[in-house]
């Protein structure tokens, strides 16, 4: 009896150790579920891990009593910890170890009694089942008729709800069809991260995300603010900018001026250089669909041999 005793304390001694390592070593904590693994797929998860995280399994009990007596900086998993939970370890990339978490699943067939984790759907067509079998069906209130000598299903059927209990004969059914509706592997619960614990869809905000939203915030704020009248950082350049072209506009009705204003008041007094300036800014557009033909206007032929051509074909000056 002492011998049996001693050997579960040495246990907890030992696991207690190991925990106490993992706290001192490690500043990133993965909480996830365990609900459904058994221990050869749990073992496969713990291979795909190595290098990059360690798994630990241990009483809920044991982890919270660690955490206050020697680790208080941990205390924001208390909370998390219960029911069948693990921690994991790390120090690396949190979105690498979800990416290994969520492909280490496996097909498992639906259990009668257990609450399912989504919602299934027989789907129509051949099932395979000899026509012995219709009043089965029928029982579970599925629309089929008999093609080729096996049981065809007419229409799809929502055959088990998520959140709720899966059914006797649901699961029954679902195992004649060789349907393993649902996958089973560890579920990231919360993250804790320097101190903070956080739901693992924060792992999906990537920088770009982030810059759209405040850039969206910014936008609305801006818009706000101008409709109250109420200045703010992001309202401040289109104030500005309104402002501005208030100014000009009061500077070219009156004789007021500043020396933004004055090119535009010197453009509109004069309409040749308003002209030139213009042409200016389009002969770029005008000139490129020509290919070459800028280079050619650049360097247009002198006005003499153009007279002197005009010579040739046999024109005067006035004729």
């Amino acid at each position: 009896m002492s011998l049996k005793k001693m050997s579960k304390r040495e246990r907890k001694d030992e696991f207690s150790v190991k925990l106490r390592e993992l706290f001192a070593k490690y500043n990133k904590i993965v909480i996830v579920g365990a609900d459904n693994v058994g221990s050869s797929h749990m073992q496969k998860i713990r291979v795909s891990l190595r290098g990059k995280g360690v798994l630990l399994m241990g009483k809920n009990t044991m982890i919270r009593r660690v955490i206050k007596n020697d680790y208080p900086a941990f205390s924001p998993v208390i909370p998390h910890i219960f029911e069948n939970v693990g921690l994991l370890f790390t120090n690396g990339d949190l979105l690498e170890l979800r990416d290994i978490i969520n492909t280490q699943k496996v097909p498992a067939a639906a259990k009668a009694g257990a609450i399912a984790p989504i919602s299934v759907t027989v789907p129509a067509g051949d099932t395979g089942l000899e026509p012995t079998q219709t009043a089965f069906l029928q029982a579970l209130n599925i629309a089929t008729r008999i093609n080729k000598g096996q049981i065809m299903i007419l229409n799809p059927k929502q055959v088990i709800t998520q959140g709720e209990k899966v059914g006797a004969s649901e699961a029954t059914l679902l195992q004649k069809l060789k349907i393993k509706p649902f996958s089973y592997g560890l579920i990231i619960r919360q993250i804790y991260d320097d101190g903070a614990v956080y739901n693992p869809s924060v792992l999906d905000i990537t920088p770009d995300n982030i810059g759209k939203k405040i850039a969206d915030a910014a936008t609305r704020i801006a818009a706000l603010s101008l409709v109250i009248g109420y200045p703010t950082l992001p309202s401040v350049p289109h104030t500005l900018s309104r402002a501005f072209k208030n100014l000009l506009a009061v500077a070219l009705d009156t004789a007021v001026t500043f020396p933004q204003a004055e090119e535009i008041k010197e453009l509109l007094e004069n309409p040749e250089a308003l002209a030139r300036a213009v042409a200016a800014s389009s002969a770029p557009a005008a000139a490129a669909p020509a290919g070459g033909a800028p280079a050619a206007a650049a360097a247009p032929e002198p006005e003499e041999e153009k007279e002197e051509s005009d010579g040739d074909m046999g024109f005067g000056l006035f004729d």
